[in-house]
């Protein structure tokens, strides 16, 4: 585990013991066919460079054998990322990622930020809505990170048209699901939005679990003050989302495929993202 903090950069693509030690044992074996002379691990950093630089699956910069032919066609690996995709390698290795932060106790859930992120898809596709408030036609996905900025749960995604506060349930749903099957209780945390997920239904659902919401309260062009007993706030731990969720989608820029969507497919984003998420996990380790 890297020591040094300064040196913690989120990684691009990993060595074969990295890879050992934290992919391979999610990803299935061949039942059947001949075995592929280029190795798992090769592939897995093709994909790896493929998010990273944003570049068609055809211009894979795929290295030569000795008689100068690539050792493996681009519509292969385009292939075994589609199988594992299927095969829900992505959330497994996510999943693991959590994990092996917990394990280490890397790990601070005791203020959660959470927060939605639009991503713009000009070439069209499934799962697309037009969203008024960006002024552009893209999905969105609402995310979970500790304050260590560690993403705990992305699993929600829907259209740009979508209000934000309708896809809290479901992901909070997704985020005690992960929490319960890695251990981790979320009783007497902190759940911190903004003004958009102020609402009722939201709060409840929050306390029901244990949690206390700190949500700034949206004044909704009332003129005078809203009667009844003054809702639970604290500024300084609203303003640490800058520093911790905002941050987390900063650094997912850093991959450039991730920067407009431009797969039809919005599982094929969605598992993009994922790898995303998970090398952002792994920075403490693979950095």
């Amino acid at each position: 585990m890297c020591k040094n903090k300064r040196k913690r950069s989120i990684p691009t693509k990993l060595t074969e013991n990295q890879f050992n030690q934290f992919i391979l044992k999610h990803i299935p074996k061949r039942q059947r066919g001949p075995i592929s002379k280029t190795s798992i691990f090769k592939i897995f950093n093709y994909i790896m460079k493929f998010l990273y630089t944003g570049c068609q699956w055809k211009e894979l910069p795929i290295d030569l054998t000795s008689d100068g032919k690539p050792e493996i066609h681009y519509t292969r690996i385009f292939r075994i990322f589609k199988f594992w995709i299927r095969n829900n390698v992505f959330i497994k290795i996510f999943e693991n990622s959590v994990s092996v932060l917990n394990t280490f106790g890397l790990l601070d859930i005791s203020i959660l930020h959470g927060d939605g992120t639009t991503t713009v898809a000009k070439k069209g596709g499934d799962n697309i809505g037009y969203s008024g408030h960006k002024h552009m036609k893209g999905d969105k996905i609402v995310a979970f990170c500790d304050r260590f900025c560690n993403v705990i749960a992305p699993f929600v995604t829907a259209p740009g048209n979508r209000h934000e506060s309708k896809l809290f349930p479901e992901s909070f749903d997704h985020l005690k699901r992960i929490t319960k099957k890695l251990g981790i209780s979320l009783k007497n945390g902190i759940a911190s939005l903004d003004s958009a997920y102020d609402n009722v239904p939201t709060r409840k659902q929050i306390f029901n679990a244990g949690m206390t919401p700190n949500i700034k309260e949206n004044p909704r062009n009332r003129k005078k003050t809203k009667k009844g007993r003054k809702r639970i706030y604290e500024d300084d731990i609203f303003q640490e989302r800058f520093n911790t969720i905002e941050r987390v989608f900063a650094w997912e820029d850093k991959f450039k495929r991730l920067l407009m969507r431009f797969e039809r497919i919005s599982l094929h984003h969605f598992s993009l993202k994922l790898l995303a998420y998970t090398m952002i996990n792994l920075r403490h380790f693979c950095g």
